[in-house]
């Protein structure tokens, strides 16, 4: 990981740096498709589009591991000059992703604390400063981080089904989404919405979360990579720079403000996730879960 507080310039949103130019010459040579434990990438070179899959099983949980994973992929696609823009998916049956997982949040020293806290923060700092139009294919539920993953993106599309749901419920866990959680959900969907939503810790149904904004389109399970492929195709039609450009206008204060305060947010996630009340809220919801499976 990068020092803290510090963006590569490989991934600095455009305010700070330049817009990426498009390589001179002729084409580049085919890239072939990469994948690790928990992540799939497949980029077709024609399209200039990767996709990446979330294979983590049983529900694409975001641990340690996953996050590592995720923004060593992420990388190697913002350094690939083919690749002007990604897909996110799963790869696994009704679910997008579990969002964090408590496992890393319990009974742990306070140095895995920092390490998992830094690695949370550097997804989405990656995610949310990306060159590259980023659109979330929705197939499945997609509680807590895995809600924030979507939000980190240009577009969202998500199954209709309502059996599907969506949303930042960390106060049902006991536990509280950081100011840049916050931020992230207040920018999609207003003030108000977001601040009942946090509040209550609401889980939305596909056809809900449509309504309120927080998807930006419903489509049938089957039509869901065609019409990820289709939003993708109009986002890319115009010029790289452009885009660019005016993606870090509208997220760079939210950016600047994490960054500035990255630290001191850690130190806040090690202090709130160590009280003994939040441990046994924790405990309690994993033996919850643990009665259900």
């Amino acid at each position: 990981f990068v020092p803290p507080g510090v963006l590569p310039l490989s991934r600095q949103p455009l305010a700070w740096g330049r817009a990426r130019r498009q390589p001179p010459g002729p084409p580049l040579a085919p890239c072939r498709a990469f994948s690790n434990n928990k992540i799939l990438v497949e980029l077709d070179e024609s399209s200039g589009v990767a996709t990446m899959k979330f294979k983590s099983p049983p529900v694409n949980s975001l641990n340690l591991d996953f996050l590592t994973e995720f923004c060593i992929s992420l990388e190697k696609l913002e350094n690939d000059r083919a690749c002007r823009g990604v897909i996110l998916t799963s790869a696994i049956p009704k679910i997008f992703s579990s969002g964090l997982d408590i496992t890393e949040m319990c009974g742990k020293s306070t140095e895995h604390y920092a390490e998992f806290w830094r690695a949370v923060q550097e997804l989405w700092l990656r995610m949310y400063s990306s060159n590259m139009v980023t659109i979330a294919a929705v197939n499945g539920s997609s509680p807590a981080g895995g809600c924030l993953i979507a939000l980190t993106c240009d577009y969202r599309i998500m199954v209709d089904n309502p059996k599907f749901s969506i949303g930042l419920n960390e106060a049902q866990l006991g536990i509280v989404a950081p100011f840049w959680f916050k931020d992230t959900f207040v920018n999609t969907v207003g003030h108000r919405v977001a601040e009942r939503s946090l509040q209550l810790g609401f889980l939305y149904p596909a056809p809900e979360a449509h309504r309120f904004g927080l998807v930006d389109e419903l489509v049938p399970e089957e039509k869901l990579q065609e019409k990820a492929a289709a939003v993708m195709a109009q986002w890319l039609a115009l010029p790289d720079h452009a885009r660019q450009l005016t993606k870090s206008m509208m997220r760079k204060a939210v950016l600047d403000r994490l960054v500035a305060h990255r630290e001191e947010d850690i130190q806040n996630f090690i202090s709130f996730i160590s009280k003994e009340s939040i441990q046994k809220s924790l405990r309690m919801y994993m033996e919850m879960l643990k009665k259900k499976s």
